[in-house]
């Protein structure tokens, strides 16, 4: 795509390769790594010697993935909102893109819990001068709930190992908040779990079984892998560029992490001790 037109690329502020934006991995159960490139609408499927092959090109700018149990790849798409992608048919359909016919801002990711419930991020362009970012759940044959509407640019989340916490990454806070999800549906005392220093903030987030969090720092080049406390226990640094957008488990025992580089383009690897959460679509 070298070359080709993006209003997404043009519109952001350098360190992007002309060639493509990556973020969002996710592991099929089949243990396939899928991402997206934001800037050109395109959705790849990475072979296990890394080889990139287009599964589909639309006009759309996803940013986040997560798998449905029943195989659907549900996008976070930046300008049309939730979408979602069958790899048995190659079709891509909207799910939701209003919420009581208001135009999402523009969402960022998403990640489903145990039993089916998602969530995701509308992020668009908030931060500390416009805190009005929202975090949305939707149950299953039901509406949409807004859980949170004063977050300043909510970026990745995950749930916690029994489902009872949401953590969601706010990137112009430069934190990490936690959620409690109360039994009847609400959430009440949010806090900020984990305050990070320096670079842009925290993008992508993914979660060990033990419920430590991994942390993709942008502008700096790290990733942070925290004890379920909150307390970090091992920082990996990118050999490459400084935007390491996004994080995901996967390997033979789902120990490893593939981290999107964008600055690069590139996809990066590394282990850890602790296997990563059993996602409920995925690995």
């Amino acid at each position: 795509m070298h070359g080709e037109p993006s209003e997404w690329r043009d519109g952001q502020p350098g360190h992007q390769p002309e060639h493509s934006l990556l973020e969002g991995p996710a592991f099929d159960r089949a243990g396939n790594l899928w991402c997206v490139d934001i800037a050109y609408g395109r959705l790849f499927r990475v072979s296990s010697d890394g080889a990139f092959e287009v599964m589909l090109t639309y006009d759309g700018e996803p940013n986040g993935l997560a798998f449905h149990e029943d195989g659907r790849l549900f996008i976070a798409d930046y300008r049309n909102g939730i979408m979602v992608f069958d790899p048995a048919t190659g079709r891509i359909t909207p799910f939701m893109q209003r919420h009581h016919l208001e135009r999402l801002k523009a969402v960022n990711d998403l990640t489903f819990s145990s039993t089916g419930d998602l969530y995701f991020t509308d992020q668009g362009m908030t931060g500390l001068h416009d805190p009005t970012g929202r975090v949305f759940r939707v149950r299953p044959g039901q509406s949409p709930e807004l859980l949170l509407s004063n977050v300043p640019s909510p970026n990745g989340l995950v749930l916690s190992p029994d489902d009872n916490v949401l953590y969601v990454a706010v990137t112009r806070a430069n934190a990490i908040w936690r959620v409690p999800l109360l039994p009847d549906g609400g959430v009440a005392k949010v806090g900020n779990f984990i305050q990070l220093s320096g670079g842009q903030g925290p993008d992508g987030i993914a979660i060990d079984r033990d419920g430590g969090l991994v942390i993709c720092h942008i502008g700096l080049g790290t990733i942070w892998h925290m004890t379920p406390a909150g307390e970090p226990q091992r920082r990996i640094v990118s050999p490459l560029g400084s935007h390491t957008t996004n994080v995901a488990f996967g390997g033979a025992d789902n120990t490893e992490l593939f981290i999107t580089e964008s600055e690069t383009g590139t996809l990066l690897r590394a282990s850890v001790d602790t296997p990563g959460l059993a996602l409920f679509g995925g690995r």
